[in-house]
C-alpha cells in the first residue's frame, strides 16, 4: 500500500485551495477535488465545506466513501477525525470530522479536510455523497446526482478520475523486480570474471611449471 508523506499531503492542500479558489466560492457547495487522481490508484482528497448559514457555524461533516481499502486522514488541530469500516470485508465507508467544543467553521467561512484514500474505483467518476451538520442543528445533505448540464440544488461532490494503469497500484511492486533481476545479472557477470581470471593464473602457472621441467631435462 503506497502512502502518501505530510510534504505531499501539503502540497495537494495547496494546489486544492488554489483550485477551489479558481473555481470562486459563489457555489457555496460542498466539493471534492484530487488532481491526477487515476482509475485504482492512491490519491490525497479535499473536500471543501463552505458554511452557507448566516446564523451557525459547521460543526460537523460525514462523507460516504464508495469502499476504500486506504482511507486517513491528516491531523486537524480542532477537529476529530474517526474513519468507519464495514466489519465483513474491513473497507472505509465513510469518514466523519467533528469539531471539539467551541470550535466551527462560522459563517461566511470555509474548511478544507485532508483525505488520503485509495485505490480509487475502475470508472470515470465517483461521487461522495455529504452531510453537514450545523451548530444549531439543522443538517444538510449533499447527495443530489447531476445529470446532463443541470446542476441540482445540493449536489453530491464528485470526482473526475482519469484512466488508470498498472504501474499506479504495482508500482513499487514492479520496481523491485526489476531491481533484483539487474542485481542478480550482475552477481552472475561479475562471477564469471572471477572465475575466467582464475583460469588465466592457472594456465599461466602450468605453462611456467612445464617450461621448467623442460628445461631442467634438457640439462640432464
Amino acid at each position: 500500500m503506497k502512502t502518501l508523506p505530510t510534504r505531499a499531503v501539503t502540497a495537494a492542500g495547496i494546489t486544492a485551495a488554489t483550485l477551489f479558489a479558481g473555481a470562486g466560492v459563489a457555489s457555496a457547495h460542498v466539493g471534492v477535488v484530487a488532481p491526477g487522481a487515476a482509475q485504482g490508484g492512491y490519491s490525497v482528497l479535499t473536500f471543501r465545506v463552505p458554511t452557507e448559514s448566516e446564523t451557525a457555524g459547521t460543526t460537523a461533516v460525514t462523507v460516504t466513501l464508495p469502499g476504500l481499502k486506504s482511507a486517513r486522514t491528516e491531523p486537524m488541530p480542532g477537529w476529530t477525525a474517526t474513519v468507519t469500516k464495514d466489519p465483513a470485508s474491513g473497507l472505509a465507508t465513510s469518514v466523519t470530522w467533528t469539531a471539539d467544543p467551541g470550535v466551527a467553521v462560522g459563517p461566511g467561512q470555509f474548511q478544507q479536510f485532508l483525505l488520503s484514500a485509495g485505490p480509487l474505483p475502475e470508472q470515470d467518476t465517483v461521487s461522495f455523497p455529504a452531510v453537514q451538520t450545523y451548530s444549531d442543528g439543522q443538517v444538510v445533505a449533499w447527495d443530489q446526482a447531476t445529470t446532463g448540464d443541470d446542476e441540482p440544488e445540493k449536489p453530491a461532490p464528485t470526482l473526475t478520475l482519469t484512466a488508470g494503469s498498472d504501474g499506479d497500484a504495482h508500482g513499487t511492486e514492479t520496481t523491485a523486480t526489476t531491481d533484483t533481476t539487474a542485481t542478480s545479472e550482475d552477481a552472475t557477470d561479475n562471477t564469471a570474471r572471477w572465475l575466467g581470471g582464475i583460469g588465466l593464473v592457472l594456465g599461466a602457472l602450468g605453462a611456467a611449471l612445464g617450461l621448467g621441467a623442460f628445461a631442467k631435462g634438457r640439462r640432464s
